[in-house]
């Protein structure tokens, strides 16, 4: 099977399995369903079926109040913004007004973000100082996509930011990975008492902050500082990825560099988002396809392989880690970590990456 037969087929059973509106967490503007359809909409960018752009336009209405603002906005952290991309692709192909209006407002909410003392946003309203690599890509795509578009430097500059302090304090010099989480005020419970970093590297976290990198690029002009800034830091992060990758599947561990201790395990989610994250740079030139492509051939591979096909096109993206915190930043709490079939985080990923993968390998 080509790459878009893999993602058209999973949109399908998952269409099958929920309509639009009952995504889980049902009713909820959230990243779960955010990311999802992101890559719903990248399928359907790449093969031109409508009933996928009706379904995550089914998605975004249904959501919405009167007022064209999401009817259950429990809070405004990154979590809950995310699903602000879609919007673009929406807007873009109907013209109504009414989606860049909600862009105007999610941006607004973005920007008043709590921030630590260095400009860093808190990855929720109760984790005071604390940033997570995830955030980078609820805060950094969303806003960067809208910098482009429609915004201004302080955009740019906001986004910016966020990259350098995690760059600057959550990545560990000897392995080149960055840690799950930072706290400025080293107060949290994870949190080492000297660095502030959380104690290990998280497969999915490092994978949202690698495909940032060259997601933020793609908004940018081609050999400014700032395009070169975030290329650098993303080439980096891909170099040392390469490092720790299963010599026989090509796929990476739920907590990365800890691929021979014990209860350690192939995840996929993260798998998805590091190969995705490669088709990226490749994409934008910063890779050279043919020297990467073996590397990415195996690691599809090892991906498709690790699937559930079953019948009447059934595909199944197994082994994908449930929505994880820090916890007490132990090695054990990521391991005990339950996986499941066809959560959205892994559908979303999957997607992603099979899409980036035709276009860039398969073409």
């Amino acid at each position: 099977m080509k790459a878009i037969d893999y993602a058209k087929g999973l949109c399908d059973t998952m269409m099958k399995k929920y309509e639009a509106p009952e995504l889980p967490p049902v009713g909820h503007f959230h990243y779960h369903q955010g990311v999802f359809l992101s890559g719903v909409q990248a399928t359907y960018a790449i093969c031109k079926e409508k009933k996928y752009f009706d379904y995550a336009k089914a998605w975004v209405d249904a959501m919405l109040g009167d007022d064209g603002i999401p009817k259950d906005m429990v809070t405004t952290e990154p979590d809950d913004l995310q699903p602000g991309v879609l919007l673009f692709q929406l807007y873009n192909e109907t013209g109504d007004e009414k989606y860049r209006r909600l862009l105007d407002k999610l941006i607004g909410w973005m920007m008043a973000l709590k921030t630590n003392p260095l400009g860093g946003t808190w990855h929720k309203d109760f984790l005071n100082d604390q940033m997570w690599m995830d955030s980078m890509y609820m805060v950094g795509v969303l806003t960067s996509k809208y910098a482009e578009r429609f915004g201004n430097a302080t955009h740019r500059k906001f986004v910016r930011r966020q990259m350098e302090l995690m760059r600057e304090y959550a990545r560990d010099k000897e392995t080149g990975l960055y840690y799950h989480g930072w706290d400025y005020s080293k107060k949290a419970g994870w949190a080492d008492p000297v660095t502030g970093c959380s104690k290990n590297f998280w497969g999915r976290a490092v994978g949202w902050f690698a495909v940032a990198m060259f997601e933020i690029a793609k908004t940018l002009e081609k050999g400014t500082e700032e395009y070169n800034d975030y290329v650098k830091t993303g080439l980096e992060l891909i170099e040392s990825l390469l490092k720790f990758r299963d010599e026989k599947t090509g796929m990476w561990y739920q907590v990365i560099d800890k691929g021979c201790d014990e209860g350690n395990w192939l995840e996929t989610s993260s798998s998805c988002l590091f190969l995705y994250a490669i088709g990226l740079a490749t994409e934008l030139g910063e890779l050279d396809k043919e020297a990467i492509r073996p590397i990415a051939e195996h690691s599809f591979k090892g991906i498709c392989d690790s699937l559930n096909m079953g019948e009447g096109g059934y595909i199944g993206v197994r082994g994908v880690c449930i929505g994880t915190g820090i916890g007490d930043g132990s090695y054990g709490h990521y391991i005990a970590r339950p996986t499941v079939e066809n959560d959205l985080h892994g559908a979303g990923a999957f997607l992603l990456m099979c899409a980036k993968y035709a276009e860039i390998f398969e073409k």
